[in-house]
């Protein structure tokens, strides 16, 4: 099951919400706000235009603001919601990350795990949509193997549904807490240059992020060798490059993705130690980059190959923040599509 990028899904509008429990700010004066409304489901990066991208992160940023020095980090925010966690895929640190987001936020979270359910014995996920139904979901966090699963789950439940994964789709909410990071040591991401290293073909982070740092204004590279870029790609927002040396000289941050070889069926390069000498992070790429440059990576990290460990726990590398900073961005997106928050005043102080 595949399913091409989505065009960016238009929501109704609904009243304006003053934001999370706990979170205050100050009301927005002069011209009018610019205004952004939340789509009902997340399934693409290209669901979210740059003001509601651009509102996510602001949003994020405040309930980091709230939690931050409290003794118990949470916000009542969602108390009485149920947030489902879907994982057809094995998962450790989006699934936890979810889990951890939506308790934070005082919701009751469900686990679900394909393995020992009544999946592993035929159960179909339309069967399974049904009983998430009538278990009345608010949302469900789905991580499927299957190219498009998420959005053919949006069209059998009442409740929001966020992909969290699917097949070499996409990954939206990886995409954001990227940018959430990329902002947070770079500013605005406008004219920033952003070189996205590695295994495209199999990467829904490299699909969502391209998407979602083009909307807001980066300009990302993309650089593999051949056979590991997919068809089509000259058709992204996206420069490309087969020479990571020359990419990266001056770039604001290089972002560097595991090679998948669960997903290859075939030899997509020669040997790994091939691949590193022509498409790895060691030092003396790393000082190519502009002197506040940072590094990142989505994890897991095959260290030695994509990535020297020097490199990875080293000065400007984020690989650690990016994961505390998807609790954060997580928080944000599940406050705002359960809240009800679908049209919101951009510019309110944080």
């Amino acid at each position: 099951m595949t399913v091409a990028m989505q065009p960016r899904e238009r929501a109704a509008e609904g009243p304006a919400s003053a934001g999370p429990a706990g979170v205050t700010g100050t009301a927005p004066t002069g011209p009018t706000p610019q205004r952004v409304r939340m789509p009902r489901h997340l399934l693409s990066a290209s669901d979210l235009d740059r003001a509601t991208a651009e509102h996510v992160l602001s949003t994020a940023q405040r309930i980091e603001q709230a939690i931050s020095g409290r003794e118990v980090r949470k916000l009542p925010t969602l108390r009485g919601r149920t947030v489902v966690n879907l994982f057809f895929e094995d998962s450790t640190r989006t699934r936890i990350s979810f889990e951890v987001a939506a308790k934070r936020l005082s919701a009751d979270v469900i686990n679900f795990s394909a393995k020992g359910s009544s999946v592993s014995k035929g159960e179909s996920l339309k069967d399974t949509a049904w009983t998430l139904q009538a278990m009345g979901a608010d949302a469900v966090v789905c991580r499927h193997s299957s190219s498009g699963a998420p959005q053919q789950l949006s069209a059998w439940v009442d409740g929001h549904v966020i992909n969290a994964g699917d097949g070499t789709h996409e990954h939206p909410t990886q995409a954001l807490l990227d940018a959430y990071t990329l902002r947070r040591h770079l500013g605005g991401l406008d004219g920033r240059r952003v070189v996205v290293v590695g295994d495209v073909l199999h990467s829904r982070v490299a699909r969502s992020n391209v998407l979602l740092l083009s909307t807001l204004g980066a300009e990302v590279t993309l650089v593999a060798p051949p056979t590991l870029l997919p068809v089509g790609v000259t058709n992204w927002p996206a420069l490309v490059s087969y020479d990571l040396d020359s990419a990266l000289v001056g770039a604001d941050a290089v972002m560097m993705l595991r090679v998948q070889r669960e997903r290859m069926s075939g030899a997509f390069f020669p040997t790994e130690r091939e691949y590193s000498r022509s498409y790895g992070l060691d030092g003396r790429r790393r000082d190519l980059i502009a002197e506040h440059g940072i590094v990142l990576h989505p994890g897991p990290m095959n260290r030695g190959m994509e990535i020297t460990p020097q490199v990875a726990d080293g000065p400007g590398s984020v690989i650690v923040e990016q994961v505390a900073n998807g609790v954060t961005v997580r928080m944000a997106v599940l406050y705002l599509l359960l809240s009800g928050e679908t049209d919101a005043a951009m510019g309110a102080g944080l």
